[in-house]
């Protein structure tokens, strides 16, 4: 039972749930237990498909980001059924898409009129299954359309101003500067857990190796990129560090609450596609 210090947490599945069987060479893990060199591709690719697609048409991040959060809902609503709670999928998917286009084209105004109706129809919506387990399972799914969706409506605000591009290299390089820092010095110093019922291999030493490398990114890319200050970088980096650390210990009570070890494995090295958000969607808000 283990967690790399920039992922989620590895909870046992007591009732043997399929997503803990997969097999893993032992020589391919490190001390984290992540298959790095998986990691480290994946995370390049990632990083290169973000990269190409905000510089050539905006949009085309949109689209990406409002597949990324679909393909989280998905895994979401996986790891609820393990538990009998079913989410209410199709307003979910809907409203996701909806709320990403109207963020990025009208606004705030048009974001929040989008998820109030995403909440009024996930309830009518689970409504034609009767009223047994209503009120867990419409709770579950606003949890979930405030986790993803209405999350990414702050990532489209900021892509839609005149800078947005360079704007959200900023906001996820900050991001995986918390993961690489969180890593590298939480397995070469990590002694003293923070929460380690949550996530034991989670370290203040990590922690601290997130605020130096983000403060360090933050105070360079906010002058290279964004033509600011470096202090306002540096503010911002220590900031996105408690919030993506916490977004790791979000995803990890949500993994050991319901059971299970990754939300998937579409990721090598990563597990599910939500193992990689859990930090990039506080930090959106921010």
């Amino acid at each position: 039972m283990s967690d790399t210090p920039g992922g989620g947490a590895d909870a046992v599945n007591p009732a043997g749930n399929h997503s803990d069987l997969t097999a893993v060479d032992p020589a391919a893990k490190t001390k984290a237990g992540r298959n790095l060199p998986a990691a480290i591709g994946v995370g390049v690719g990632l990083v290169l498909l973000v990269i190409v697609t905000l510089f050539t048409f905006k949009w085309l991040f949109a689209i990406v980001a409002a597949g990324a959060i679909c393909i989280g809902i998905y895994e979401l609503t996986g790891a609820f059924a393990y538990v009998g709670i079913r989410l209410a999928r199709t307003p979910l998917y809907i409203g996701a898409l909806a709320l990403t286009f109207c963020a990025y084209v009208w606004g705030i105004e048009a974001m929040m009129v989008v998820f109030g109706a995403m909440v009024i129809s996930i309830m009518m919506w689970r409504i034609r299954r009767g009223t047994h387990e209503f009120v867990r399972d419409t709770t579950a799914s606003v949890f979930v359309a405030a986790y993803l969706p209405f999350m990414l409506g702050f990532l489209m605000l900021t892509l839609s101003t005149s800078n947005g591009p360079e704007r959200v290299v900023v906001f996820v390089a900050l991001t995986i500067a918390s993961d690489i820092g969180g890593y590298a010095v939480g397995v070469l110093f990590g002694k003293h857990p923070i929460a380690p019922k949550v996530s034991p291999k989670k370290s203040w030493e990590g922690f601290a190796g997130s605020v130096f490398f983000q403060v360090v990114v933050g105070s360079w890319l906010f002058v290279w990129l964004l033509d600011a200050q470096w202090w306002q970088g540096a503010i911002t980096g220590a900031v996105m560090t408690v919030t993506a650390t916490g977004g790791d210990f979000i995803e990890s009570a949500i993994k050991r609450d319901l059971g299970v070890k990754d939300m998937s494995h579409l990721l090598p090295g990563h597990g599910g596609l939500m193992d990689r958000l859990d930090s990039l969607v506080p930090n959106a808000f921010v």
